[in-house]
């Protein structure tokens, strides 16, 4: 990100969508230009309230096609128990962060794949609209952004956001490794070779050959007199190369760990609170015994529930902690909190869940709690490089 704090806008099925101010100049720059569009295409002045309705709505309806398009992974990547923590856009589009990395070639291809199929929903649906409303040519000519195209404002509007969206779905799908494509380009390598580490050196190296591609063509449009398109081009060729080199450096890390699993480092003794015990008992046999501010929760069959949190059980009023139950103040665990056990330690390099609560859960196939995992052990096991 480019600084500062990301704003919260809103919250779907628990996920923070938030956006980097470098968002708002992508806004402004998109209302500018498409007012100016819309008055060429009504035949009126682009600071008419028409125009720049317009433009605010398309510039509202970009927002939310890359909101669904992030949406598209974060929800392929819950089903497959990886956690989200946020959704963050910025000047250069959006990002599902995801608490860790996925556990095979087939998750990885699913949640890279499932962005670019919502954008492509996108693209048909307002491709069909178009047709059926005003044929074939003119709407060709309205997704060609002519503001000739004798169409109707809103049909510009549905043409505009068309053809936007099959530029997303076009530069997405480029085998430029962090974007989809390249991630899909990883997955496919990965389930050919067995091998994590050299599939994403591989599809590193092919996004820092993008990169080069996208800044020399951004040098060659501002020798061309196009500053503007040339610098956009050329910063996405950085920020290309940039994530590719740091995915390169973390394989180079994870190679020292790749033979070890979750189950490897983590403590196989974890000590956990029956989801069914009452909130006085959790404070005093477990609390004020270990002193940490926050355990593990289980139910009758020992499968991971939750975490509950000293600060919350401290705020029962104290007549009610005998008859109130660790599982009325569960931090229900929404995928975040755990780690199947069989998982390849690598995959907690990157985890923010991991670095935020300073430990995870360690899960069998069941969802049974099996141990906890902390930084110290992951860092330890590089250290000691396995």
């Amino acid at each position: 990100m480019l600084g500062g704090s990301p704003i919260t806008l809103f919250h779907v099925r628990g996920i923070r969508i938030a956006v980097d101010w470098s968002w708002f100049l992508v806004l402004f720059l998109v209302i500018f230009w498409l007012s100016r569009f819309y008055g060429d295409v009504l035949g009126q002045s682009s600071t008419s309230s028409e125009a720049f309705g317009l433009a605010v709505l398309s510039a509202a309806g970009f927002f939310g096609s890359i909101v669904l398009h992030e949406l598209g992974h974060a929800f392929v990547a819950m089903r497959n128990g990886i956690g989200i923590s946020s959704i963050q856009l910025w000047i250069f589009g959006g990002m599902a962060r995801m608490d860790r990395e996925s556990d095979g070639p087939a998750t990885e291809f699913k949640v890279a794949a499932a962005g670019p199929l919502v954008t492509l929903a996108i693209v048909v649906v307002l491709t069909a609209v178009g047709l059926a409303a005003v044929g074939t040519e003119e709407f060709r000519r309205a997704v060609l952004v002519e503001s000739n195209s004798g169409v109707s404002g809103v049909l510009a509007m549905v043409g505009w956001l068309a053809s936007i969206n099959a530029l997303v779905l076009v530069f997405n799908l480029l085998p430029a490794f962090p974007m989809d494509g390249g991630r899909i380009v990883r997955a496919i390598a990965w389930w050919k070779t067995g091998d994590r580490g050299s599939a994403t050196r591989f599809a590193a190296n092919l996004g820092r050959v993008f990169a080069y591609v996208f800044i020399g063509g951004g040098l060659l449009l501002i020798a061309n007199g196009d500053a503007f398109g040339g610098i956009w081009l050329a910063l996405i060729g950085f920020v290309i190369n940039s994530s590719a080199r740091a995915a390169s450096m973390q394989t180079a890390i994870s190679s020292r760990v790749s033979s070890l699993s979750v189950a490897d480092v983590m403590d196989r003794e974890p000590v956990a609170i029956p989801g069914e015990l009452s909130v006085e008992q959790a404070l005093d046999e477990y609390f004020l015994r270990y002193r940490w501010p926050w355990f593990p929760v289980v139910d009758a069959a020992h499968r991971f529930l939750g975490l509950v949190v000293k600060d919350k059980a401290d705020e029962v009023p104290e007549l009610s902690r005998a008859t109130s139950h660790v599982s009325d103040l569960l931090e229900a665990d929404d995928g975040s909190f755990r780690i199947r056990d069989d998982a390849p330690l690598d995959t907690l390099l990157s985890s923010r869940a991991l670095r935020r609560f300073g430990a995870l859960m360690a899960v069998d196939a069941e969802g049974r709690l099996s141990g906890v995992i902390t930084v110290e052990q992951v860092s330890r096991a590089l250290r000691d490089g396995g």
